[in-house]
């Protein structure tokens, strides 16, 4: 058994509206489902990703009005990547983020690829990284209604990176039970401070690796808005990830056992860290409910949540989102 690469990752954000506004409008991802957080109906949960919400592009949001910031530390998810297609690109950003204000730093190498760091408007932290000279798991497509042009657009998610205080227990999860591979180191570009191991899985490449930072100076990360809330790895199909349920269960970790979360199907549990990894099928996928014409332009609910469309409609603020879809 082996993943196929990342399939999502899940952060946290305290204004919908804004989210909204930032991640289809300034970065031109696409809203592929605007839902709710199905283990708290009171809130939403937006998916953003390529045109069609593939697997390995789908960048997700949990809305807790009034969380305070997040802490940045250890036992945390401290920065997310977005794929773009070339080097060329991301001058094109450092442009664009210049004209809309957008907090960011210079173009570097990181982990062998261009990148450039940058801060949403709640200070989450992430990465562009040019796929120029990427090999591995394949991108996704871009949003054509969105933006960017269509050449420098964001065609789905990159490393993820994992801050930990004593990493050899991370390294042994990810090597020993979830069959990553060791496929480099590069500096951390801070003073004192050891390099950033990388692993793979699958194909490799861009949307297949996780890289892990060995700091001993940060507390533990406090959680909150511009925080990871988890990262979720693609599994084939059900039958493979009943698999991985009996090796995590073998593994003697706390697990949720299987989840149906309607558009893919999951399992949920805590590395030695503390550090949420989810496991999740590449399907049904987003058009499961509504045509892909027309993805994120209405409250989507799972048939479990349906019964209960009133109650919960009643609780959430409304969130306009079918002008730009």
């Amino acid at each position: 058994m082996m993943f196929k690469g990342i399939h999502h990752v899940s952060a946290m954000t305290s204004k919908a509206a804004q989210n909204y506004d930032f991640y289809t409008r300034v970065l031109g991802m696409r809203l592929i489902k605007k839902t709710v957080n199905q283990d708290d109906t009171s809130v939403y949960h937006l998916f953003y990703g390529d045109e069609k919400g593939n697997p390995g592009t789908e960048l997700t949001f949990f809305e807790i009005p009034n969380l305070a910031p997040n802490r940045e530390g250890v036992s945390s998810i401290s920065a997310l990547s977005l794929r773009v297609p070339s080097d060329d690109s991301l001058q094109y950003w450092v442009e664009r983020f210049d004209e809309l204000q957008v907090s960011h730093g210079e173009i570097m190498e990181r982990a062998g690829r261009k990148a450039l760091e940058f801060r949403d408007f709640e200070s989450q932290r992430f990465f562009l990284v040019s796929d120029e000279h990427n090999e591995g798991v394949k991108a996704g497509t871009p949003w054509k209604k969105g933006p960017i042009p269509l050449e420098h657009a964001i065609v789905g998610l990159g490393p993820v990176q994992l801050t930990v205080r004593k990493p050899q227990p991370t390294i042994r999860v990810l090597t020993e039970i979830m069959g990553f591979r060791a496929s480099g180191q590069f500096s951390s570009h801070l003073e004192n401070q050891p390099d950033i191991l990388v692993f793979e899985t699958g194909e490799g490449g861009s949307g297949a690796e996780v890289h892990v930072e060995e700091r001993t100076d940060l507390p533990v990360q406090r959680l909150g808005r511009g925080g990871v809330h988890h990262v979720a790895f693609r599994v084939d199909d059900e039958e493979e990830l009943y698999e991985w349920i009996n090796k995590v269960n073998e593994s003697r970790f706390q697990n949720s056992g299987f989840v149906d979360r309607f558009y893919f199907k999951s399992l949920y549990f805590r590395e030695p860290n503390g550090i949420l990894f989810e496991l999740a099928t590449d399907g049904p996928g987003f058009d499961t409910d509504e045509h892909i014409d027309h993805l994120g332009e209405s409250l989507a609910l799972p048939p479990f949540l349906e019964p209960q469309r009133a109650e919960i409609e009643a609780r959430l603020k409304p969130l306009d989102t079918s002008l730009d879809q």
